[in-house]
């Protein structure tokens, strides 16, 4: 839970600030890093950030919290016999995992941040497959 709360903190206001300012100057990041991108500022790169690593995450922490059903994300849950964070979690870890290696792809440049935010990523990933972590989102009571 905390890994999916700290991701959604550190993309929520990142990608407002790329919204509000595609420029990326409130961020200090300068447009030049998007050359080799199909982007001409941080708009759309902004709106992922905050709508898909923010707000997806922020409804997942929900989920993972309150354990509560939601239906709509219940019909689109791979994993039946599990409540739907559990699914929602993974899914949250592999987009981050793709969002890194596609700004890789773009940037053509690596960061520290880019490591530890790909290695958040598989953490999710792994620790949403840990058998203790499917018993407790288990829907079955043993």
């Amino acid at each position: 839970m905390f890994l999916i709360l700290f991701q959604m903190i550190s993309a929520i206001p990142s990608g407002w600030l790329m919204i509000i300012d595609p420029s990326g100057n409130k961020l200090g990041i300068p447009i030049k890093i998007l050359k080799h991108s199909p982007f001409s500022n941080f708009l759309i790169p902004g709106l992922f950030l905050f709508l898909v690593l923010g707000i997806f995450p922020l409804i997942v922490f929900y989920g993972l919290v309150r354990k509560n059903k939601l239906l709509i994300l219940e019909k689109i849950n791979l994993y039946k016999n599990y409540h739907w964070p559990l699914a929602f979690s993974y899914y949250v870890g592999v987009l981050i995992i793709l969002w890194i290696n596609i700004q890789l792809l773009f940037i053509k440049e690596f960061h520290v941040y880019h490591f530890i935010y790909s290695m958040l990523g598989v953490v999710i990933v792994f620790i949403a497959q840990l058998p203790s972590t499917k018993k407790n989102y288990s829907k079955n009571i043993d």
